[in-house]
């Protein structure tokens, strides 16, 4: 035991070493705030392009080269808003390019982005000339492609000649000479992480489909506010209608345990009940399910196991011929230590005990499942199963989304080596009451979307009779290089469906979140504005909150985006 004078002293130490800790984090908080304020966006020298090649704006989301789809999905703020130049990727990489030239009304550096790797002829023929000075080490993240140095090169007042070399390269800007450009390694990741590219709305040589045109600056749904009371993790994916004036919002409540750590709240969930005037200001109605947070006591696919333990993207559809709604839900397995562990998921259909639209808030019953794992399931529908599901008509027949994760690449694998991806894939019936059959002439799972992450798509369809699906276009973070965007997808048909384009919400709203995950839904409200409700994460809180965004339909764009499909 310690005697008090030892207590004392050790007491005294302690306290000293607080205040040189708190001392050396202030040196360091200024530091760092110095560093900041030099790294701040360069001041940009005008110029003009003699060449028939367009420019860009310097910012995250930007395609870098034309008919390309790479794009900058990491920069260092050094760079943010100067004027880059699309440069032909194609006739680049093959030598055919005509050579770039830019008028200067003045002596300036242009900063020429280099791809390196080591292996790869394409990269690594810069001519470093003495006048070329390297300035910023991994200081851009082009999506597809090798990491990027930049150097800076000097060219006199004029019309100059901008040849760097025979490697791939690309011109990210102009600044006026006398700029001091602080020489630092930005420690970007490298591009080839994200695969494959992407289209981002509004950045491409497309018109965008979704124009944003406004929408809350923060959270519409957030942890305090009334109706959250027992939510210990906020939401997740489910639906949105709007029936009459009112909003009726169906999603997934993360609800947990107070006091049991943060991952129960995947486990014991519920389906709550809320509505609103204006997708803004929200009331909590009801509980619709509840799932019983019970882990699995076997690691397959058992009676024994609790098949309800979660329940997650309920999706509410108005089935006209029965008067009534119908509700398809997801219901899982949950293992307290295999990855997933949401797994063999299960979909059942229930009906409002309420007949009539306005029979929407229920009390709704249990019609039994509509599809699960099973003989005709197939290995890319992985250990999570059906993961969720979403019915639209087409004719005179439905289809329905079904999706899967977590693959096996045979059966030999089940139940517990798995892979990654997160796959939909489209089932078929002559109702929504089923049964429901999955389609198997070879199109499933559905990749045209996105090769490896597709989740909780919604169909409806736009006036001039395009299917849209809108959906998750998986998050830049957890280790998941992926657009971190909703995304969405059309189809002329309803069955086969096209690459899907990302919308960068962020661009006209504050992004008050980290990671974007599902909209819940696309409700059109007139004059060609729709409404967004979404759920997103902001890491530094327990607590996933919902947004909403509004956007304005291109009717030119969907006028062409129909042409092209057909």
């Amino acid at each position: 035991m310690f005697s008090k004078n030892i207590k004392y002293q050790f007491k005294s130490a302690t306290i000293v070493l607080i205040l040189l800790l708190f001392i050396a984090f202030q040196f360091s908080a200024q530091g760092q705030k110095s560093n900041v304020d030099k790294n701040q966006a360069w001041k940009p020298a005008t110029f003009e392009v003699v060449n028939n090649y367009k420019t860009f704006k310097t910012t995250q989301y930007a395609h870098v080269f034309s008919q390309s789809k790479h794009n900058i999905i990491r920069l260092a703020p050094e760079l943010e808003g100067l004027t880059g130049i699309e440069l032909p990727l194609e006739s680049y990489k093959n030598r055919t390019n005509s050579p770039l030239k830019l008028k200067f009304k003045e002596n300036v550096q242009v900063l020429i982005g280099v791809f390196h790797e080591k292996e790869n002829p394409d990269y690594h023929q810069f001519n470093t000339s003495a006048k070329a000075k390297l300035i910023l080490e991994n200081g851009v993240t082009i999506t597809g492609l090798p990491p990027v140095n930049i150097y800076a090169v000097s060219y006199s007042k004029g019309t100059q000649t901008i040849n760097p070399g025979k490697g791939l390269f690309t011109i990210l800007g102009v600044v006026k000479d006398n700029q001091k450009l602080e020489p630092r390694n930005a420690a970007l990741p490298d591009g080839k992480l994200w695969n494959p590219t992407f289209i981002v709305e509004g950045f491409s040589d497309e018109k965008p489909l979704f124009e944003i045109i406004g929408g809350e600056n923060k959270a519409v749904v957030d942890e305090g506010m009334s109706g959250t009371e027992g939510i210990q993790g906020g939401f997740e994916g489910g639906r949105v209608v709007k029936v009459g004036v009112t909003y009726h919002m169906f999603p997934t409540e993360r609800a947990g345990e107070k006091g049991v750590d943060y991952y129960y709240d995947r486990v014991k969930t519920r389906i709550g009940h809320w509505s609103s005037k204006d997708a803004i200001h929200w009331k909590r109605e009801s509980t619709i399910y509840q799932a019983s947070g019970t882990y699995a006591v076997t690691e397959d696919d058992n009676p024994m196991n609790d098949r309800r333990a979660a329940i997650w993207s309920y999706m509410p559809v108005f089935n006209e011929k029965a008067n009534k709604w119908y509700g398809y839900y997801l219901a899982y397995t949950v293992s307290k230590t295999i990855e997933p562990n949401h797994s063999f998921g299960r979909i059942w259909r229930c009906e409002s005990t309420v007949d009539g639209i306005e029979g929407i808030g229920g009390p709704y019953k249990d019609m039994g499942i509509i599809m699960e794992p099973g003989l005709d399931s197939e290995p890319w529908e992985g250990r999570q199963g059906v993961a969720s599901f979403f019915p639209y008509k087409v004719g005179d027949k439905y289809f329905g989304f079904y999706s899967g994760a977590y693959p096996f690449n045979s059966w030999a694998d089940y139940p517990k080596k798995t892979g990654k991806g997160w796959f939909v894939a489209l089932a078929e019936s002559k109702s929504l009451e089923g049964p429901w059959s999955r389609i198997k002439d070879g199109t499933n799972p559905i990749k045209t979307m996105h090769p490896f992450f597709v989740e909780n798509p919604i169909v409806s369809q736009l006036p001039n009779g395009l299917y849209i699906a809108i959906f998750d276009g998986g998050p830049d973070g957890w280790g998941h290089h992926l657009p971190n965007m909703m995304a969405y997808s059309l189809s002329k048909d309803g069955k086969n469906w096209g690459e899907a384009r990302y919308i960068p919400i962020e661009t006209k709203v504050n992004k008050w979140w980290d990671i974007m995950r599902t909209p819940l839904c696309l409700i059109p409200e007139g004059n060609d504005v729709y409404t967004i409700v979404y759920a997103a994460i902001d890491l530094k809180k327990r607590f996933h909150p919902m947004g909403m965004v509004k956007v304005k339909l291109n009717k030119d764009a969907m006028k062409s985006r129909l042409e092209e499909l057909k």
